[in-house]
């Protein structure tokens, strides 16, 4: 079966302090982020990558990692796509509120995907590293469990929330509940968490480093892409009129996600990975994640010449 990797990239990367963070450089070699998770998703058994990006950063983003891309995958029997994320692609009979500066989140940014992803796939985002078993098990249940019949069962990578901290700051993240089968409940968008000396807290409420969340790493069907579709409509719909919601507000995936679990639409396996995350979300970030790449090369996790150990 072909699957597909969504590589979400056309973020504005407003906390990182100016420039194009998914295009920093972290591996030896120059490598970015996006390398380490395309090897790994290659490595798993994805056989197609699509890139969303915006028009404005189309030129450096092929500089920086798709030509190069095109070139390695296509020697792997890859397939490579590109799919934009644009202001003005919105539902028919809406308009772009006057005053509106950037995309409209990352449901919106799947949406864009439509006409290129057809087969079972997974959605990450472009600046975070996640490891290789969620690449594995996230594979592994697209294979095994993926037929038109149930394309509304969707899974999801858990990470340890003390995986994911930063040290530079504090981060959001959606912490998790499941049924006795692993089955997500309910995510709860919880902000400010930061670690503390015996381990994190949120706004001054201590939270358990062991809990599971999500790090925007889902295990999606080609229906779904429809039922967001159906959803892009609805989020026009509630915000008309909401001068701060139209000029701010968002389609964000693991909301709209939330909202189909709680009306009983979908289900989402929750499937645990004890990989560390890391990622660039404050400049001082990146010393920590070209430190944290180089303990990988010499620990073997991975070549000094990435993708050397992948087979055509």
């Amino acid at each position: 079966m072909k699957t597909a990797l969504v590589i979400m990239a056309a973020g504005i990367g407003s906390r990182f302090g100016g420039g194009i963070k998914q295009l920093e450089p972290v591996g030896p070699n120059g490598e970015i982020i996006m390398d380490y998770s395309i090897h790994d998703a290659v490595e798993a058994g994805f056989d197609k990558i699509v890139f969303i990006i915006r028009k404005d950063i189309e030129k450096d983003f092929r500089e920086a990692i798709g030509n190069r891309m095109e070139e390695l995958c296509a020697a792997k029997g890859v397939e490579i796509g590109y799919a934009f994320q644009e202001m003005s692609d919105i539902p028919h009979g809406f308009s772009v509120p006057k005053g509106r500066k950037k995309p409209w989140g990352t449901g919106q940014a799947v949406l864009a995907c439509k006409d290129i992803v057809k087969e079972p796939f997974a959605v990450i985002n472009a600046d975070d590293y996640y490891g290789k078993e969620a690449f594995v098990k996230i594979h592994e249940f697209l294979v095994e469990n993926y037929t038109p019949e149930k394309s509304k069962e969707l899974c999801m990578a858990g990470f340890i929330l003390g995986n994911t901290l930063s040290d530079n700051g504090t981060v959001t993240r959606g912490i998790c509940a499941v049924d006795e089968n692993d089955y997500l409940t309910d995510v709860v968008e919880t902000y400010e968490i930061k670690k503390t000396s015996d381990g994190a807290e949120s706004q001054g409420n201590r939270i358990d480093v062991n809990a599971h969340v999500s790090m925007n790493m889902w295990g999606l069907t080609p229906e779904f892409v429809g039922l967001l579709e159906e959803g892009f409509v609805e989020f026009f719909e509630n915000i008309k009129g909401d001068e701060a919601k139209e000029l701010k507000g968002e389609y964000l995936l693991p909301i709209y996600i939330d909202e189909l679990l709680k009306k009983g639409t979908v289900s989402v396996r929750l499937l645990e990975t004890q990989d560390k995350w890391f990622g660039v979300t404050y400049k001082e970030d990146k010393p920590v994640v070209v430190e944290s790449f180089a303990k990988l090369i010499a620990d073997g996790v991975y070549q000094k010449d990435l993708f050397a150990d992948l087979k055509a």
